[in-house]
């Protein structure tokens, strides 16, 4: 067996570049870079079939990466990454503090949501 995992379409055996994965709640598709593992209900699509890719109509198509941005991670995103390391260890009561002045002024501020899906705008500093 081939340690390369190969493109889920039918009669398609190029390699896989990316992971498609529905959200049906949310009518939606999503687009992101290859999976670390294959997972049962995630489909592993190659270059060609990913960007050709539609989604049936009312449904949205979201695609996590950019072909002409870097390949490497980015200071952003290693910084989300931290913050989002520093949010998870952080108790999650949000009791008013010592003084009675609520969360800390440093917490992100939730802008939108869509389903289970938040957007999160990064605080002032």
């Amino acid at each position: 067996m081939s340690p390369v995992r190969r493109c889920s379409r039918t009669a398609c055996g190029r390699p896989a570049v990316a992971t498609l994965t529905y959200v049906y709640a949310d009518s939606t598709a999503v687009l992101g870079p290859l999976a670390t593992y294959a997972e049962p209900h995630c489909y592993d699509l190659c270059a060609e079939h990913g960007e050709r890719l539609t989604a049936p109509r009312g449904w949205e198509v979201v695609r996590l990466t950019d072909p002409s941005g870097p390949t490497h991670p980015s200071g952003d995103d290693l910084e989300a990454l931290a913050n989002a390391v520093r949010e998870a260890a952080r108790p999650h009561d949000r009791a008013p503090q010592a003084g009675g002045r609520g969360p800390r002024a440093a917490d992100p501020v939730e802008v939108a949501r869509r389903g289970h899906l938040r957007v999160l705008r990064s605080p002032e500093p």
